[in-house]
């Protein structure tokens, strides 16, 4: 089973994409982590994205495709495979389809102003990468009822699971977050169009929390009824 995750940015696809790759036995491939991962450990290739991610601009495509073209071809991903965040053009859709067969699209769906808000309070962990988020969101909108409860760590600044220190990313800033919007409205959602008609999409409405989340949309992945 090949899937992809597709949304704007704070839509939740790293917390889904974590949560749904063990339950459907797949491998959880997210170019985000692989980054901010080089980024971390000042290699070549993470000094040369760098100003990039800081800025809220794409990584070229280029390179993003290298990335994932390399990930492919582990053991790991003999059983598939979610890809969260690749791709994000139509190139790197293009490129994806020479590589591999995707069975279908997981698309997210969440109102710009409650993105804003939960990407501004997102937290992470300095030495593993959790994710935490402070945002309490309970509002309707567009006759939409969202129920969002904080992802609080036990103990404040903390991180859960390995007692790193929780920061706030350069490019989860408000004044990021918003170009972050922009550069996916532009490049990002023309890859909806380049797949609609050739594969299966999953449209889902993100308005509650990540258990729930999680639950529906591995139900509704079993009704697709993909190999």
């Amino acid at each position: 089973m090949n899937l992809v995750i597709f949304g704007a940015p704070g839509s939740g696809k790293g917390t889904y994409s974590s949560r749904l790759a063990p339950r459907l036995n797949i491998l959880k491939i997210s170019t985000g982590d692989i980054v901010r991962d080089e980024i971390k450990n000042k290699t070549k290739l993470g000094k040369l994205i760098a100003d990039y991610n800081n800025k809220g601009q794409l990584v070229p495509d280029e390179i993003i495709i290298n990335i994932v073209k390399e990930r492919l071809t582990k053991h790991e991903a003999k059983n598939g495979f979610i890809l969260d965040g690749y791709p994000r053009t139509v190139e790197q859709a293009k490129a994806l389809d020479k590589m591999i067969k995707i069975d279908a699209i997981i698309n997210l769906n969440v109102p710009e102003e409650i993105l804003i808000e939960k990407i501004s309070a997102r937290r992470q962990c300095k030495n593993c990468g959790d994710m935490y988020n402070l945002a309490d969101i309970n509002k309707v909108i567009d006759g939409v009822d969202y129920i969002l409860p904080p992802m609080l760590p036990k103990k404040e600044g903390v991180c859960d699971k390995c007692g790193g220190e929780l920061y706030q990313r350069d490019d989860d800033k408000p004044k990021v977050v918003k170009e972050r919007l922009k550069v996916y409205e532009k490049q990002s959602k023309p890859v909806i169009d380049f797949y609609k008609g050739k594969i299966k999409f999953l449209n889902v409405i993100v308005n509650r929390g990540p258990e729930i989340m999680t639950e529906k949309i591995a139900n509704d992945i079993k009704k697709l009824e993909l190999k």
